[in-house]
Order: structure tokens, then sequence, then C-alpha cells
């Protein structure tokens, strides 16, 4: 036969041959086509395990790539293809095998097997080859060519374990290149291996070709998923963790974090994500899954602590695998001013509604409470404080640490009458001195009163006043305008003389039960 180094198969074929050349010589020893028969057998019964085999890890196959489809999906779209490749020339070779025996009333009788016409007739005319015998070269190529480019893939060739390996095994085994003969000469690959042989060696041969096919796909298959299974094993994918059981330590704790390894990629994406935050089940939009983490997309909502909850849904095996989710995380108030405080002005004013902030620094505000007379809380950290008896108010500030410990801090305030108001005409107060206006523009305008310089805008309600023209009676009025007797005074006042308001009475808007202390007056000088 062919020299060089040569496969344990194709040595397997040429000893056939050699036995063929003495089935020849000897006349066809029926002990020999039945030992041929037997070892069809044998192949056929190691091709139909080979097929349960192949077929359990197509279906296996598929229930992973179902479960966790980022990782498996595109290893069983190739699967898939050399399961289609490799069927469909075991399909022709079957049927070309069950068209062989299809006239022999008992094919198990494998010792009138001993004539070569049938594959003879089918395959050649004189010299040259019948469609059928084209067709059945055209498979065989076909088959080489789809399975190298497969494993030429360079996803592919980065699973698969020896991928060169097995191209060069396959290029060898369905090859249809002239073969080169004992003496020297080449022959055509289909006469060699199928002109004038007895029947039972020809469908041994197709069995073996057959047995090659499923070999070849189970090999390839199981070495792509291994792969596959390695690279996602790989501490590429993975990631480090801190787990604590706190958000939180204090100076002088002992820090009990623990560091660890997390999956990242994408092969651990979740079927389902079923979680809620503090009890609101969480929205697709309020989450993403990047590299098999679920990023959430939320708002660290109010001071406080917040507990994520729930369960991810993985597929393992065709079934549903629930992971519990059981963690949190605190939000506290973001500091965004230094604290100066002058430790002589802790006042706060009777009769307005004093906005206070209380808060403990590491404490979320829903931890922290405040209690003192005439105090409200408003909400977080904000209050109000409505000062009523007393010269001074005691302000306590409790709060409870992560660690359980609490602690409370009392401050005291002053409490502070509101200053005097100044009286105003036409919003304005005369700066010490009397407003200029005209006769008319006094007729007409506004007295009011006003707090200069307070911290507070509060709305005072003029309700009455008195009016006095030098040298005429004092005119009581009531309101915040002239009236007709005050504007009759008026116009007997001269050019260049002083009007004077007094004793204004004003009310606290929204407070009208204050007793405001006594307004300034006002006095304006006449233009005209």
């Amino acid at each position: 036969m062919a020299g060089g180094k040569l496969s344990p198969r194709q040595k397997m074929i040429n000893l056939m041959y050699l036995v063929f050349i003495a089935m020849l010589a000897l006349n066809m020893s029926k002990e020999v086509l039945s030992a041929f028969g037997l070892l069809n057998e044998k192949i056929n019964s190691a091709n139909t395990q080979a097929n349960t085999r192949n077929q359990a890890f197509m279906d296996g196959l598929a229930t992973k790539a179902s479960d966790e489809p980022e990782q498996y999906a595109a290893v069983e779209q190739k699967a898939q293809e050399i399961a289609t490749i490799s069927s469909d020339l075991d399909t022709y070779l079957e049927t070309l095998k069950a068209g062989a025996v299809a006239g022999i009333e008992d094919p198990s009788d494998y010792e009138v097997m001993d004539k070569a016409d049938y594959f003879n007739n089918l395959f050649f005319t004189g010299e040259n080859l019948k469609p059928e015998g084209q067709e059945f070269l055209d498979k065989i190529n076909n088959y080489r060519t789809s399975m190298i480019a497969i494993l030429s893939d360079t996803a592919v060739a980065k699973k698969v374990a020896g991928a060169d390996d097995i191209k060069a095994a396959i290029n060898e085994n369905f090859s249809t290149d002239q073969v080169e003969k004992r003496d020297g000469t080449k022959q055509d690959w289909l006469n060699y291996h199928y002109e004038g042989f007895p029947l039972i060696a020809s469908l041994t041969k197709m069995t073996s070709l057959q047995n090659d096919v499923k070999t070849n796909q189970s090999e390839i298959l199981q070495k792509m998923l291994s792969g596959q299974q390695a690279a996602a094993l790989s501490f590429s994918n993975y990631s480090t963790l801190m787990d604590a059981p706190k958000s939180a330590y204090y100076s002088g704790e002992t820090f009990n974090g623990a560091i660890m390894l997390g999956r990242t990629d994408a092969s651990t994406v979740p079927q389902e994500v079923n979680l809620t935050l503090d009890g609101r089940p969480l929205t697709e939009d309020q989450y993403t899954v990047q590299g098999g983490k679920i990023v959430l997309n939320v708002g660290a909502g109010s001071p406080g602590d917040h507990k994520i909850e729930g369960m991810l849904v993985y597929g393992e095996g065709g079934e549903k695998v629930e992971v519990p989710v059981n963690t949190g995380f605190a939000t506290i108030s973001k500091p965004n001013s230094a604290v100066i405080a002058a430790d002589k002005m802790n006042v706060v004013y009777r009769g307005v509604d004093n906005p206070m902030t209380v808060s403990i620094p590491g404490i979320p505000d829903n931890k922290v409470s405040a209690s003192g007379s005439g105090l409200s809380k408003a909400s977080g950290s904000k209050y109000i404080m409505r000062p009523t008896q007393g010269r001074t108010v005691n302000i306590t500030a409790s709060g409870t640490l992560p660690d359980g410990q609490k602690i409370s801090t009392t401050s005291e305030f002053r409490i502070k009458d509101i200053p005097r108001p100044v009286g105003t005409i036409r919003g304005e107060t005369g700066d010490g001195g009397c407003v200029r206006m005209q006769r008319q523009g006094l007729e007409i305008s506004s007295v009011g009163a006003m707090l200069e310089d307070f911290d507070f805008d509060l709305n005072l309600n003029v309700t009455g006043f008195s009016f006095k023209v030098s040298g005429q009676p004092t005119v009581v009025v009531s309101g915040n305008k002239l009236n007709s007797q005050a504007k009759g005074t008026l116009s007997r006042a001269r050019r260049g003389e002083t009007v004077q308001i007094f004793d204004i009475n004003a009310k606290l808007s929204g407070n009208s039960g204050y007793k405001l202390k006594k307004i300034s007056p006002i006095c304006i000088e006449l233009t005209n």
C-alpha cells in the first residue's frame, strides 16, 4: 500500500485489502466473508451506541443553552451545524447500504455477499464514473471541507483542544485523492476502495466511514463544551467583593469585613430578577444586567437604612433555581457646609416659627429624635420651634448608633421677643428723619410697619393709628389709610409743615394673639 506514516485506521484498511487480495486468490473463503460480516455487525453496534451518546449530548447542551444562553447558545449553534453535516453523510451512507442488501433475502447471510456487481454497476461505467459515483465522492468531499471550515473558525478553535490534529485526521480519513498502489502507480480513490470488492467488504467500509463520522462528532463536541466550561471557570471572570456586616464603623472598633470572589461574566445572567427596595418591587428600568452583575439604578432615598430583598432566578438542568437576596445600604444626609456656631447666639424668637436642623453625624435621620418645649418635627432632620413662656428652652437630640449604642445631647437656647417695629408711609421709614412727600400723595398712601434687619420675613398688618397736624386736634384712624376726617385736617396744613403718624397698631400675620412692641412713629414733611 502507500508508504509513509499511516494512521491506525489506514493500517487496518490496508490489512483488509491484503485479506481481500488473499480472498480473491483463494476464490473467496466463505469463512472470511462471515468474518467481515461479523466485523460489520460490531461496527454497526458501536455506531448505535455513538448515536445514543451524541443525541444525549445534544439534548444536554440544548438544556444548558436554555438555562445559560450567554455561555452556551453559541456552542449549541456550532454543535447543531456539526450534527447536521454529520447526519447528512451518515444518512446517505445508510441509504446506500440499504439499497445494496434490498435484494438479499437474508441480510445476515454474509456468505452470499461475495459479488462486486452492485457497487460496480452503481458507481462505474467502463473507466468513467456514473452520477451516483460522483455523488458519493461529492458527499465525502462536502463533509470534509465543511468540518474543516468549522474547526478553522477562530471561536471554535479556541475551545477545541488539538483542533489542528482533528483537522489532520479528517483530511486523511476522508481524502478522495488518488491512491498510490504498491507498484507505484496511482488509482482513483473510488476505484481503489470499491471497484471489484465483495459486497460485504464494501458495506463494512461504509459502516467504518459512519463510525468515523460519529466519532469525530463526539470528540469535537465534547472538546468544545469542555473548552467553554474552562473559559467560564477562568479566574478572569471573577472580581473581589467585600462582605461586611454593617456599612459604617466608628473609631476604636474592629473592622470584620471579608474579601471574597464573585462571578462577573455574562454566563451568570439570571433568568428572572425579583427584588424589592424597602418592600417596593423594583421595575425593569431600575436595574440593568451587566456581565452577570445586577446594577441598580435607584435613588438613595431619605436618610436611614434601606433593605434590598428578593430572589434571583437562574436555570440549572432545565429547572429554575432561586438564589435569595438579603442585603441593604444606609443613606446619611450629605454634608454640604461646615458647622460654625456662635456660642452666645443660640437664640429663638417668640411668636414666629423658628426652623431648626437636628442631626447626629454617622446616624441616619430616622434613628435620631429631638425633644423640647414647643419643638415639632417637620421632615427628616428639619424641625420647627415655637417658644412660649420663659427666657430659655432646652432641646435634646437622641440617636442610636449602628451597634445599638444610644447617645443623647442637650443644648440650651435663649428666647427673645420680636424687636420693635418701625412705622412706614408708602413703604418708607425716613431713616431717622421725615419723609418728604406731596399732600395728594399722603392722602392715598398706606401706613405700614416693618422690622428692620430681622432674620424672619414677617407680615405686619396695620389696624389703626393717630394722625396729628400741628395746631389741630389729633385724629384717630381705623385701618391703614387716612379717613375723611384726617384728610380734612391735612387740607388745613401749610407747605413745609410736619405731619405725625403715631400710636400705630399692628398685628402679626398668622399669629394675631402675639403682642408686638410699641411701633416707632413716623413724620412727613409736606412739599406743597
